[in-house]
């Protein structure tokens, strides 16, 4: 899995052509366009795959708030930069320094672990730096002038304990309407071990008590490759009224850096370290057999419908690789009957993960109004071509207006729904390559709810029998699956979510280097649905359509008889 193979592909100009072929039912097939799953549609679903990031993101700090993740990180120590995404996979992100440490200060230097917080109303990025000497870290405060995580903040100095000691990766905690700050310190003026301190605030800038020392790196796998001995990369968690602080610990430089937990007692005080129970074992910790080392320094997220928590932490595919090559990941938290969280082992580059809930679902109350149209912006596309559009409305029984970068593109009929009843209905729209905004013009009396972008991509897809992912520039999403041997590779695209229960349109780019026309076989939940011809076309992508029955909720479709002259760039899902 995980092969690197130069695929280039010759110039698209037919990529997007649509052939309409024959589809074959199987008999017996049991979707049958039944309910299925009834729970709430919550978006199209689909997969992606770690890492997040296609740039070294050590210590990364991800917040989701209006629409959109916001992602800061270790940006080789010298600025900070901020990534702003529709999706919890940033590799398409908007991507801008916000500051740069001025020359010749004690904090022009060495800028660690910057923590983006949304706190009171107000952007902050607390972050550490020196002035070349790392015995002069110390935690500092940036402050957005405006609501814009990517605009310009203004410098607030020090968040000063009193203590003036060694202090990194702080961040503020939000608790029973009381601000707190927590951090990584030294006890005194020589590197011995690092621990976990907290004190009161009276606000996001300032310190209103002395540090109280909770935790130690006392236990074996904290110390791991010390000395110095490592508690640092501290994360909030909250569930269900209770609060818990995520740390790292064991060194960073190793292998063996692992994330554990502090939990407070129910009604605790949290300058109280005896309130608080460190966990025995880490909750993460390396995978040797999934090539994943030093998964740490995480942050918490939830899901865009803020039914699930997810953490994001980084991690190396190399045993020696260090302090090299650390790129955020994410996965989903899940809790046990305890109530306490439960992280799972860090997975592998080649696991499809489902995308957080909601993820994907475009709604108009964050999208900009302007002269009666809504802006739908950074929609990412690598190359030119069609993309499909599912609209939610209420109303209906009208033509809306379509347009991409401000230029008029399609008109589409929307059936009327009647009884508050949600309406949904697909057009295709052309895309430019780089960043789109989507304008729609809706006349009186129907609401655009969200827009959708209902594609999957091939790359992200779980390849199986010798089928894998591998980087394509010319490809929709920069990736392709390709096969392998006498045809016995495949793709299984999982959590492909529809609405509504019926037919739909299934379309599959592809291309074929063979000489003869190749025949692939689509599967849905492990049965045979359709069969799909795909003509010669050498290195480019063609476009096939077949037509096959979805239950509504979550479908499996597994694209089989992937041969080693045969590649998937995306499937569409159109109706």
């Amino acid at each position: 899995m995980n092969k690197k193979i130069a695929y280039p592909l010759a110039a698209l100009g037919a990529a997007f052509a649509m052939i309409v072929l024959i589809v074959w039912l199987v008999a017996g097939n049991k979707q049958d366009g039944s309910e299925g799953n009834m729970t709430a549609y919550a978006g199209h679903g689909g997969t992606f795959k770690n890492t997040i990031v296609d740039m070294d993101t050590p210590d990364p700090s991800v917040v989701y708030k209006d629409g959109y993740y916001y992602m800061t990180f270790t940006h080789n120590g010298a600025d900070i930069m901020v990534m702003k995404s529709r999706t919890i996979d940033f590799r398409q992100a908007e991507r801008k320094v916000v500051w740069y440490p001025p020359i010749g200060t004690m904090y022009s230097a060495n800028l660690w672990a910057p923590e983006l917080q949304y706190i009171q109303g107000k952007w902050y990025i607390y972050f550490a730096a020196d002035d070349g000497q790392n015995e002069n870290h110390r935690m500092y405060a940036l402050e957005a002038l405006s609501d814009d995580p990517l605009g310009e903040y203004e410098f607030r100095g020090k968040i000063d304990d009193g203590s003036d000691q060694w202090a990194i990766d702080g961040l503020v905690m939000e608790h029973e309407d009381q601000l707190y700050f927590v951090w990584s310190g030294w006890e005194g003026d020589i590197n011995i071990s690092q621990n976990t301190y907290i004190a009161p605030m009276s606000d996001p800038l300032t310190i209103s008590g002395p540090r109280v020392l909770l935790s130690e790196p006392t236990l074996d796998w904290e110390r791991a490759g010390g000395p110095p001995y490592i508690q640092e990369g501290q994360a909030i968690l909250k569930h269900q009224g209770r609060l818990f602080i995520a740390y790292s610990g064991a060194g960073s430089w190793t292998p063996f850096y692992s994330i554990g937990l502090l939990t407070l007692k129910e009604g605790g005080d949290p300058l109280q370290p005896d309130d608080w129970t460190k966990l025995e074992q880490p909750l993460m910790v390396m995978d040797e057999e999934a090539e994943v080392y030093g998964p740490g320094h995480n942050s918490f997220t939830s899901s865009p419908d803020g039914s699930e928590t997810w953490i994001v932490y980084h991690a190396t595919s190399g045993v020696h690789d260090g302090w090299s090559n650390r790129k955020a990941r994410a996965q989903k938290v899940s809790w046990d009957e305890q109530g306490m969280p439960v992280f799972g082992q860090p997975l592998s580059l080649d696991t499809a993960i489902e995308v957080p809930s909601g993820e994907g679902v475009y709604r108009a109350e964050y999208a900009v109004m302007e002269e009666g149209k809504l802006l739908f912006d950074l929609i990412p596309s690598t190359v030119q071509g069609e993309m499909p559009v599912l609209l939610h409305y209420s109303g209906g029984g009208d033509e809306v207006i379509l347009d991409v970068n401000g230029e008029e593109k399609s008109r589409l009929e929307l059936p009327l729904v009647e009884g508050g009843e949600a309406g949904y209905a697909w057009v295709s729209v052309p895309l430019e390559a780089g960043m789109n905004t989507l304008g729609i013009q809706a006349p009186e009396g129907t609401t655009i709810e969200a827009m959708e972008l209902t594609r999957y991509e091939a790359e992200y897809g779980q390849a199986e029998g010798g089928a894998w992912a591998e980087s394509n520039p010319f490809a929709s999403g920069g990736g392709i699956a390709s096969g392998a041997g006498e045809g016995t590779g495949a793709v299984k695209f999982a959590n492909v979510i529809v609405p509504q229960a019926g037919e739909y349109q299934l379309r599959i780019a592809a291309s074929n280097r063979s000489a003869s026309e190749e025949t692939l076989e689509i599967k849905l939940s492990g049965k045979q649905a359709a069969r799909a011809a795909i003509p010669s076309s050498d290195r480019q992508f063609t476009t096939v359509t077949v037509n096959v029955k979805l239950r509504q909720g979550a479908n499996e479709i597994v694209i089989d008889k992937l041969n080693e002259s045969l590649a998937i760039d995306y499937i569409d899902i159109l109706r």
